[in-house]
């Protein structure tokens, strides 16, 4: 070492405790929130989970507008926090995108949000806290029940204390009112509800055909359009509904409907004029929403986070409709249609009831097999956020992308995000609703994470689980095949658009590469692609040129001897 290196080296030395006291006081001017939750809007100890939302606007509100790429949001769980008693978030609440010290200094507009939890006793013998809806599709800035504060704006540096007082309670939205074509039904799961030890709801959405009532000894298929919006196909009766379109959203002319050209579907308004139009198929439509403590839907399957929502849809909500609505019960006139999680859904109930429904059209379904677990092989991947890629550059691994491959949200980003809005999985959003419905529970009560949510690691046993269990559904099938495959014939449909935002695509060519490989028998499955550049929401056909597709199939499975006549008036 030479004269001038030894020097700056020891100069660097000298300076290292001055150095190390800046960030000391760095650390100590982060700034804080005092946040208090008024008794007239909780009176006793509260459990829960405290977000701060801090946004550069105004409008829309803060916590309205939480999402990956909203507002800087800053988490902390409340443990029967004491009324009266304030609550602080400061640099060590965990953050989203930046730490609080972090954040730059200026002006801001800030709100509180509190997911509240109630304590639940399940049949497992764990005991957790959780926000437990009534079944319904709420997010939890949005959840009937839940605590915010009053927007206020705010300098915030890194002296400030800012103080919020959480005085507000979310209500609870009231259901819709039934009418001559739609009818809302709440059925109570006793399979549920003993798994909870609570009562837990499902509630169904009826689209009935045009002239239901003037044919009452005529009984009908059923379509389960599944997903997570309350009408089936978007139904719609008021013509004042129509899109307009715009840059965004450009409209084309196709069979005397408007059409959207990003997702190729036409308005709930064109899609009634369908229905009640002469010569369309004469159907019942359900739709159904099953919301969990962990996300906004079940995936219709039986989860040991979840509960057997697979078992009360097939052993109770269909024979429920069954005897409330004049449908046939019989397999091959049951048709199940579902996109993204329902796409995941449709298919798994297929696999796991080939001979109760009649056949599953499957759209840009959420991972079906999770070598592509999007871009993550969970089996022999060992970081969900980095990509091998050279000695010293390791590239980001990529969740949501533009249909021009522009990339705007990666896995390590989307991870630290959810990590903010729950602990415990309980963040109810996309990658801890996989592991709720896929993992298993972990000795605390609660699911197991895949990979930490914090550094990406993935947690190969948990992996394993997830395939062993048959969540994996290409796994699932091949290793089931000799039995399914007779079961499934003619029963499958798979669409994807090639540039899916999520690129859940890539396992659909995954699953398609396994049944082309088929054999005794091989499938007959076929795949629609979407090209050049089709995304997440698109759909080769539009609702109702879907719905006449699938009461062909209906009339194509119906058993020999059976009349499929009566419903075609």
């Amino acid at each position: 070492m030479s004269p001038r290196s030894t020097f700056r080296f020891a100069s660097c030395l000298a300076a290292a405790p001055a150095i190390l006291a800046l960030g000391v006081v760095a650390a100590a001017q982060s700034p804080r929130f005092e946040i208090t939750v008024a008794p007239s809007a909780h009176a006793g100890p509260l459990t829960g989970r405290l977000v701060v939302a801090v946004s550069k606007l105004e409008k829309p509100e803060p916590r309205l507008a939480i999402s990956p790429r909203g507002p800087a949001v800053f988490g902390v769980d409340l443990d029967q926090l004491p009324a009266g008693k304030a609550a602080v978030v400061d640099n060590s609440a965990t953050s989203y995108p930046m730490q609080l010290s972090q954040l730059r200094p200026g002006d801001y507009y800030v709100e509180a949000v509190v997911n509240v939890y109630q304590q639940y006793h399940r049949s497992d013998g764990h005991t957790i806290w959780v926000h437990m809806g009534d079944g319904r599709v709420e997010f939890f800035n949005f959840a009937g029940g839940n605590l915010y504060s009053d927007v206020q704006k705010v300098h915030i540096d890194g002296h400030s204390t800012i103080k919020l007082d959480v005085n507000h309670v979310i209500t609870e939205e009231p259901r819709p009112a039934d009418t001559k074509w739609l009818k809302h039904v709440k059925i109570q799961s006793q399979l549920l509800t003993k798994f909870w030890g609570h009562p837990v709801y499902i509630y169904a959405d009826v689209l009935l055909p045009k002239g239901y009532a003037e044919h009452p000894n005529t009984y009908y298929p059923v379509l389960f359009p599944l997903g997570h919006a309350p009408d089936p196909f978007s139904f719609n009766p008021d013509s004042t509904s129509e899109r307009q379109g715009g840059e965004q959203n450009p409209l084309e002319l196709r069979r005397g409907a408007r059409i959207n050209r990003v997702s190729g579907l036409e308005s709930g308004y064109d899609f009634y004029k369908q229905w009640v139009s002469d010569s369309f198929p004469r159907v019942v439509a359900v739709t159904l929403e099953q919301a969990t403590p962990y996300f906004a839907d079940s995936y219709s399957t039986n989860s040991a986070n979840d509960g057997p929502y697979g078992d009360a849809f097939v052993q109770e909500v269909v024979p429920y409709l069954e005897q409330h609505f004049r449908i046939i019960s019989k397999p091959y006139a049951r048709q199940v249609e579902g996109a993204s999680t329902s796409g995941w859904q449709t298919l798994a109930l297929l696999l796991q009831h080939p001979d109760f429904f009649g056949g599953g059209w499957v759209l840009q379904p959420d991972p079906i097999d999770f070598r592509h677990y999007q871009l993550t092989n969970i089996y022999s991947d060992t970081n969900a956020f980095t990509i091998p890629n050279g000695m010293f550059t390791p590239a980001e691994r990529q969740f949501q992308r533009t249909t021009e491959g522009q990339v705007v949200i990666t896995t390590r980003q989307l991870s630290h995000f959810e990590d903010v809005l729950g602990s415990h999985g309980r963040s109810g959003y996309q990658l801890e609703a996989w592991e709720a419905v896929y993992g298993p529970v972990g000795a605390d009560g609660y699911p197991v994470a895949v990979w930490n949510k914090q550094t990406g690691v993935i947690d190969h046993t948990t992996a394993a689980y997830m395939r062993d269990h048959g969540y994996d559904l290409r796994a699932y099938a091949q290793q089931n095949w000799s039995t399914l495959g007779p079961k499934l014939a003619g029963k499958l449909h798979f669409f994807a658009g090639d540039m899916d935002n999520y690129y859940l695509n890539l396992a659909v060519y995954d699953f398609q590469n396994f049944v082309d490989s088929t054999s005794n028998p091989h499938s007959d499955a076929d795949f629609t692609y979407g090209r050049p550049m089709k995304g997440h929401g698109w759909h080769s056909y539009t609702w109702a040129e879907m719905v006449r597709k699938m009461a062909d199939a209906v009339t194509k499975e119906a058993p020999a001897g059976e009349s499929t006549s009566g419903w075609k008036y």
